[in-house]
This record gives C-alpha cells, structure tokens and sequence, in this order.
C-alpha cells in the first residue's frame, strides 16, 4: 500500500493571533488558520490552530514530517519583565559593568531621562577572582575556593538564574565553563548561561548584557518549549519541533532552550523570509516588507532578495526611537523596525486634548470592543469595521461575530470631546496609525541610508494587505505587491527558513599581520561547533557555509562585514581583502582612508541547509480590466467621505485581472483594501499587484 505524503506544519505564535499553515509534500499550502493566541498556555491556542488546519486537509497528525514554530514569548517575557531573578558573576574588580554601561546618557539633555532596565540591580552582581588577557593568556587562575562563598550570596540573592562573564572569556572560556560546572555541581537547580556560548565577542556590556537577557528567559522557555514538545507528542507528533530564530534560521529545542535569546523577533523574520523569497521569485532588487499583525507593525528593507542583517538589537526601549534607550544584546538578527501599531492598539485622547494610537494594545484578551470578549477601548481593528474596510461576513474565518455597533459606541466616545462622531474618530485613528507606521519606514530607510521610493512594498499580516495602500502612499511607495495566503505570512516563511547555526567569535589582529594558522584553526573549530547544531535539525542536508571578517580602520569604534571564501585563508588572500574592505567603507563613508592600517575584531561562520529552488519565471497574460458588480460601502481614505467601493472574493480573480480602487479584495484571513488611487492587477503566480496611478475621483 502507498504510503500518504508528507506534511510540514508551520506555527506562528503572535501577540494577538496564532497562525498555522500545513503544507504538502509538493510545497503546495493545503491548509491554513488562525487562531485567537491563548496568553496562559500558547500551546493550547497552537493545538486548536494545528487540529483546525488537519481537519480541513483531512489528515493526522502522525503524517506529519516537518514542524517549525516561531513564537514571541522571549520578546514578550523581556518587554513585560516576566523571567527568572538573576544575579551576574564577573571577574572580580569588574563587578559594575551594567551600572557603568557606555558611560553616556542616551538623551543627554533630558532631565526626566529614564535608564534603560538592564534586570540586575547592583546587589545582585557578584565577583569572583580570575583574569584573562585579550589574547586568551591566564594571568590570574580561577580561585576555585572562592565558589562556596560565592554561592552563599547567590543563595541570599533569591536568584533563579546565573549570568557568568568572565574578562576576556570569548579569547579562552577555559574559566567560564569551569565556574559553570561548579555551580551546577552545586546547585543543580540554577540556570547558568555563560557569555563565552551566548555572545564569545569583546565589548564586555553588550556581552554581560546578552548573556543577563539569556539567564533571564531561559527558565521560562525551557519549560515552555518542554511542555510544548510533549503537548504534541501526546497528540501524535513524531517529527522533531524545530524553531525559527531572529537570524532567519531554524534550529533544534535543545539549542533554542540553551540560548532562548536567539528567538527573540523569530516571528517577524519569518515575514521577512516571506518577502525575500517573493522578491526572488518576483526578480524585485528593492523592497520594502510590511507585517502588520494585530499587536505590532514591522517593517524591514531587502535588497537583492536579502534581508538586510544586523549583530545588534535593543528590546524594550525606554525612548521608542532613540538608540541606547533599552537592552542591548549582542546574536544575528534579521534587521527590521518594530512599532507598536497593529489592529489591538488602543486609541484615546491625551491630557493634551490630542487623539494618539498605540502602543498600548489591547491583544486577543479582552481585544476589540467589535470582538465582544470584554474589551471597553477602541482600536484600530475597530476603526476600520466603522470605516467599512472590514465587513463582518468575511471576517476571521467566521470562527465569532463581532459587532458594529460596539465598535462605533466606543470610538464616538472617544471623538466627544474632540467633536467627531463616531466616523470622524475612526478616520482619524486609522490616519494616525497609518502615518505612524509611515514614518517609521521613512526612519528606517533614512538610518540605513536607503530611499523607499523606487522599493516595492510587500505587504502581509492580519491587518498588512488592509493598511497597506494608506501606509504606501504617506511613505511614497507607490508599488505593493500583496502575496498569497498574506495573512499568515510569517508562518509561511517559516517553511522556507534553512536550518542554520552562526557563530561570531573575537580575535584581533592587524589585516597586515594576519596569523593564518591560527585564523584557520579558529575557523575550523567554528565550522565544526556550527554544523553539529545544523546536524541536530538536518542529518542528512546539503549544506552551505558562508565566513566572513568584521573589520575597520585601526582605531575606529564600528567594524564592516566583509565576506571571505569559503576556505582556508592564504597570504594571497590579504591583498583582495584590502581592497574589498576599502571598496565597502567608500560604499558607507563615500571615500577610504589613504595609509591606514585595517584591523580585524571578530569572525564569523554560517551553516544553513542549501536554500529550496526558486521556480522558474511564469510569463504574464494580457491585463483584463474587471468591473465589480458588487460594491460595498465605506469611507474614502483620500476624501474621508462615504463612497462605494468594489467587492470581491480574491478565489474569484484570476492572473490578468486588473480593478479600480476603491475596492476590497477578502479572503478567509484578511481584506485587501486598495485605495481609491491606486488599481490592483493579479500577476502570474497569483499576487495582487496594487499600483497607485490615478487620482482617486469618481470611476
């Protein structure tokens, strides 16, 4: 008897809504759902998503092959201060290195400045005698008889979890895992992360700062991701659970429950994932991904289908857009901007009489005033139910009814005291959430110097395909393209993540003075630490490796990445190296640096599972103009007066089709809205194109 194909399942844990998506063997989705996220046990939330999207597919769970699971649990417990009592072991004579910081003010002339909350407080940081040099050398032995006293506090500390790092541990951890093998001797019941295994790079704040971050989730999540692994296997599962990470990777429960803070952002960068592998299939060079969900809005630039990367993140800013306001940690991540801004944010009038939105969001609990779940203040979901852009009969699948009328009571409350109806207010809520999210993509492409312009804007999430014209138009994007299945788009790039593993180690030396056989070693040793991980998750893969320096000029603060071959470095090397180096700072800085020495500070490795086929291009039919023949009605998003605008199921159009806006395209987890200037077109592989192209007057 043939045996059933495959299946690979895919599931999203959000703020607000859990998505789940299962595909076959031909790559094909066979189903997918979302459900309301379940805050004290996300795996039940997870289960009823996962038996939903079997039952539509009419298939078990034992069929099952493939699992990856992305979650914000780490974001959420950082941002909500909901882990483990930690305390911190330093080198001795180094003990306020979290008080110390940067030794700067983030705001400098702010008098009411708020410092960042960093988890430990000063009684809680412990010392210990020992001492490396920045090349690995023992200078002081670890004072072994130290560790009983040493404990003692700990004990007297309340702490839950431990974070070592130890003065130049990333050049030799010889001391950090000794020290961890005598805590946990000990006692055996304390979580010790040590900085030479979750961030081995010098800058002892941004690592001791890491490595706290890891302490303080990793109880949490091990007994999440132990409890989520034998919820399923209760149910039928066999496969391995694999995670996404915030790299764009996917790695085992071991290594996810070891270094938890590298699935801090994993949701969002299964959106982003989502949107490089359009922008392949779709030859776009430039684009511009928007995941709007129903508790935040993130927006992150791809160029030549790569998400555009970064070795640093901050979480829980106290100053939403200002650097060095919130926790530095130090792991690969795909680079985006975060905004509280998503269908949940709340809106309200300030002390100052001013109508704001976010970033306080009111969640899947109680949620929106329209889900009838116990929610009083209105949101931006209820905003655009009054405006008409949401319609009750295609909303969520129909898993509940939401209603109107409690939507409008709200926001007319809200509007009173402004002189806005119930109308007026939700227009102004959505033109504030919109605006807010606009500018956020203009800030972003500004810091990395980049114009949005010329980018097409891929647009997924719940609430992406409903926002996206408003939020393409006051950001001056002119081109977006809205994917398939959009509104569980992270989960579905999840199922295009490799299984990957990247370490960053620190090493200095000058790029002239380049000790090869070390340099060689180092890597070898990375290379094979990296591929066990890749293993764990891909036994059998074709793999790739990707090396690479981070380098600058002698004395500078801030190092380039510089890609290096996928080999061992020969003294010919050092010549191209120059070069390239000198050709990426004229790229940033406009021109190089004529006799400086170049220096080299960390070094990287990659291993990820070769990428899956890009298909091959399908060519266009000719554009049919479409004329809806059912309408609904709403309120223009460019005049804010009540208008008509086209209705139709997206399982309706076909590749060709070409409407006019204002028009609403549903389908089961979302609505696209195109906006009254612009028309949609669907292009072969069944995308909706929105073009802005006309001046949004009567049709």
């Amino acid at each position: 008897m043939p045996q059933p194909a495959s299946l690979r399942l895919a599931v999203d844990i959000g703020g607000t809504f859990t998505d789940t998506v299962l595909v076959g063997a031909d790559g094909a989705i066979a189903a997918s759902t979302k459900t309301l996220t379940t805050h004290d046990d996300p795996a039940t939330g997870a289960m009823d998503g996962v038996r939903r999207a079997l039952a539509e597919a009419g298939r078990p769970l034992a069929e099952v092959t493939g699992f990856i699971h992305g979650t914000t649990l780490v974001t959420n417990a950082l941002i909500e201060r909901r882990g483990a009592t930690v305390a911190t072991v330093a080198t001795e004579g180094f003990r306020d290195i979290l008080e110390i910081a940067y030794e700067r003010r983030y705001a400098q002339y702010d008098i009411n400045l708020e410092k960042p909350d960093l988890l430990v407080p000063r009684e809680r940081s412990f010392t210990i005698p020992e001492r490396m040099n920045a090349g690995g050398e023992v200078l002081i032995p670890l004072d072994e008889g130290a560790v009983p006293p040493l404990l003692e506090q700990i004990d007297a500390s309340g702490a839950e979890a431990v974070a070592v790092c130890l003065l130049h541990s990333y050049a030799n951890p010889a001391h950090e895992r000794r020290l961890r093998e005598l805590i946990a001797k000990a006692r055996p019941a304390l979580a010790v992360s040590i900085s030479s295994e979750v961030s081995p790079e010098a800058r002892e704040f941004d690592r001791l700062s890491t490595t706290v971050a890891n302490a303080y989730i990793q109880p949490l999540m091990a007994r999440y991701l132990a409890a989520f692994e034998a919820r399923f296997a209760d149910e039928g599962l066999t496969c391995p659970i694999l995670m996404m990470t915030a790299g764009g990777g996917m790695t085992t429960l071991a290594t996810a429950a070891r270094l938890p803070i590298r699935l801090v952002e994993s949701g969002p960068a299964g959106g982003a994932i989502l949107a490089a592998r359009i922008a392949a299939e779709c030859g776009l060079d430039e684009v511009l991904s928007f995941d709007m969900g129903g508790t935040t809005a993130k927006l992150c630039l791809i160029d030549g289908t790569r998400p555009q990367t970064s070795r640093s993140f901050e979480i829980a800013r106290a100053a939403r857009f200002i650097k060095g306001s919130g926790m530095p940690v130090r792991i690969p991540v795909i680079e985006m901007i975060e905004i509280g801004a998503g269908g949940g944010s709340i809106a309200a009038v300030d002390r100052l009489g001013r109508l704001t939105v976010g970033p306080e969001s009111a969640g899947s609990e109680p949620g929106p005033v329209a889900f009838r779940r116990g929610g009083a203040r209105p949101t931006v979901t209820d905003a655009d139910i009054v405006l008409g852009y949401i319609r009750p009969e295609t909303f969520a699948e129909g898993q509940f009814r939401i209603e109107p009328e409690g939507a409008a009571g709200a926001l007319g409350e809200v509007g009173e005291p402004l002189g806005l109806d119930a109308t007026g207010a939700a227009d102004g809520v959505s033109r504030i959430v919109d605006e807010n999210m606009a500018s956020a993509a203009r800030m972003h492409a500004v810091e990395s110097g980049k114009d949005l312009t010329a980018r097409t804007m891929i647009a997924f999430g719940g609430n992406g395909p409903l926002h996206a014209c408003r939020v393409g138009r006051a950001a001056g994007v002119s081109r977006i393209l809205i994917p398939a299945n959009p509104g569980v788009g992270s989960a579905v790039g999840f199922l295009f993540a490799p299984v990957s593993f990247e370490i960053v180690r620190s090493r200095y030396s000058l790029l002239q003075e380049l000790d090869l056989g070390a340099v060689n070693a180092l890597f070898a040793g990375m290379c094979a630490e990296a591929l066990v991980v890749v293993r764990q998750g891909a036994p059998d893969a074709a793999v790739t490796t990707a090396r690479s320096a981070f380098m600058r000029y002698s004395g500078q603060g801030h190092e380039i990445e510089i890609a290096l071959p996928d080999r061992e470095l020969m003294a010919g090397d050092i010549g191209p190296l120059t070069g390239e180096f000198e050709a990426a700072y004229s790229r940033q800085f406009s021109r190089p640096v004529p006799g400086m020495e170049i220096e080299i500070l960390n070094w990287a490795v990659r291993i990820a599972t070769d990428a899956a086929e890009i298909p091959a291009r399908i060519e266009a039919p000719p554009p049919r103009r479409r004329e809806l023949a059912e309408t609904r009605p709403i309120v223009c998003d460019l005049t804010g007066q009540p208008r008509d605008a086209g209705f139709v199921l997206r399982e309706a159009l076909r590749p060709g089709d070409v409407i006019a806006g204002p028009a609403l395209v549903a389908e089961p987890q979302t609505t696209t809205f195109v906006g009254a200037d612009f028309s949609a077109s669907v292009d072969p592989r069944g995308n909706l194109i929105l073009t802005r192209d006309r001046d949004g007057g009567p049709r």
